[in-house]
């Protein structure tokens, strides 16, 4: 599917122009707008009070956030019917197991979010947006979007409902509607929760300089030591997918000034030092932040590093520690079938793969899960049927070099046939490999370097 990148209204002449594809079209209309509503927020200017906390994202300091819990479960040890409290607790709870990497916090902001709605069963928004972040954080984004649209009927003012619905819409594929609630955030309250959603959005359509932008007004107006925190790690993050080193290198590190210890900062140190060829020092970073914080993702990253580095036995540790944290989120009510797939397609069973993404591509036909069911097909070795996903995960513009260096695999797989080699098929895997290679070499340790064997193999087959 060819992408139907946006546009700001004025700098393209093909804004003009008649479009064939009307939902596209919207598409692109909300993003212009998304932007425009982004540049002239910056340019009225801040109020102090509307410089919130990213809604529905990790908080880098985990002592401000214990504090929180601290004091929510002391006010409810002297007011026990405070509903709203009550709410605040589940909330706070939803953040801590993203921080720590303990899916168990999850049950325990279910227990609060629910005695929130027991004690006020009707009229309750604020107990609604907390179980719309959980069942985000959770990967059941249809009941997030439910939750979310039950806030917003209360209170249509809301921004956090608008961030819960943001995010359940992204992951739903419904960008037209995530768009319009980033906007509505935007003109609701332009913060640091506003324009770093404004951010991720742009990003998505492929409109990184705009992206960037946002991120840089959200990180002016952060009035905090976690906002500063979180501001520079998505900038550092929006580097590292352009191949910017040292700008994501000077981000994390200003992040980690503000906030030392935070785990995202922390992973973004490793996989700058691991791209500079200081993998010993990586394979140490990682080591010690896997310890503390045992994401998933960190996890997987060490793992892969690992096996780069010739250490395949130390990474098949992780990796089993990977499927053991993959469980215990499981039993925890949280199930992640994206990227359960994309492990099991790369360092898994192919079959199994396929089931986890056709079940993740049943509950939400995204860009993501559209990335997650080609790759599996892949690996399976049914690329003519991942090609049409792979496209379709391309679709919005979005420049995501593992989602490139995918379709650039599929391309080389449909380019070996049993006569021979397909020669336009090859061609266009070679040069989907060079673009990848291009735009980020250092994506991953260990799949960046399977693309540069693949793109040997195949000029030598050319």
């Amino acid at each position: 599917m060819a992408s139907s990148a946006p546009t700001v209204p004025g700098t393209d002449s093909r804004d003009s122009a008649p479009h064939p594809d009307a939902p596209a079209r919207r598409r692109r209309l909300l993003v212009a707008a998304l932007a425009a509503l982004l540049l002239a927020a910056g340019a009225a200017g801040l109020d102090e009070s509307s410089r919130d906390t990213p809604i529905g994202t990790p908080q880098p300091v985990p002592d401000r956030l214990a504090a929180t819990i601290a004091q929510a479960q002391e006010r409810l040890h002297r007011v026990p019917g405070d509903a709203g409290t009550w709410a605040a607790l589940g909330s706070a709870y939803v953040e801590q197991a993203r921080v720590s990497g303990n899916p168990t916090y999850y049950t325990r902001a279910q227990g609060a979010l629910d005695r929130s709605t027991q004690l006020q069963p009707t009229g309750n928004a604020t107990a609604a947006v907390g179980l719309g972040a959980l069942a985000n954080a959770r990967h059941d984004f249809a009941a997030a979007r439910s939750h979310a649209e039950q806030a917003l009927a209360l209170n249509p003012s809301s921004m956090e409902a608008n961030g819960v619905l943001a995010d359940a819409t992204t992951q739903l594929g419904d960008t037209a509607t995530a768009t319009a609630a980033v906007q509505r955030m935007l003109e609701l309250r332009p913060g640091v929760a506003a324009f770093t959603r404004a951010s991720y959005e742009l990003e998505l359509h492929g409109r990184v300089d705009e992206a960037r932008v946002a991120l840089e007004r959200a990180l002016g107006a952060a009035t905090s030591r976690d906002e500063l925190a979180f501001c520079h790690h998505y900038l550092g993050e929006l580097a590292w997918g352009g191949g910017g080193l040292e700008e994501a290198r000077a981000h994390y590190e200003r992040g980690l000034a503000a906030a030392p210890g935070d785990p995202a900062l922390l992973e973004g140190r490793a996989k700058v030092l691991a791209a500079v060829g200081r993998v010993d020092e990586a394979i140490t970073a990682y080591d010690r932040l896997t310890q503390r914080v045992p994401l998933p993702q960190y996890l997987l990253e060490y793992g892969e590093l690992l096996e780069s580095a010739g250490r395949s036995p130390d990474a098949q540790a992780q990796y089993r520690l990977l499927g053991e944290q993959q469980r215990l989120y499981a039993a925890q009510g949280t199930t992640d079938d994206v990227a359960a797939a994309l492990v099991a397609a790369d360092h898994g069973d192919p079959a199994e793969a396929v089931r986890l993404a056709e079940a993740g591509w049943q509950r939400g036909q995204s860009i993501f899960t559209a990335d997650a069911l080609a790759w599996a097909l892949h690996a399976a070795g049914r690329d003519v049927e991942a090609l049409p996903l792979i496209e379709r995960a391309g679709a919005l513009g979005r420049r995501d070099a593992t989602v490139a260096y995918h379709r650039g695999m599929i391309l080389a797989g449909l380019s070996r046939t049993r006569s021979g080699t397909d020669p336009a098929r090859a061609g266009a895997a070679i040069a989907a490999l060079e673009q990848v290679l291009a735009v980020n070499p250092y994506f991953s340790p260990l799949h960046a370097g399977i693309a540069r064997q693949t793109l040997d193999a195949l000029r030598g087959r050319s």
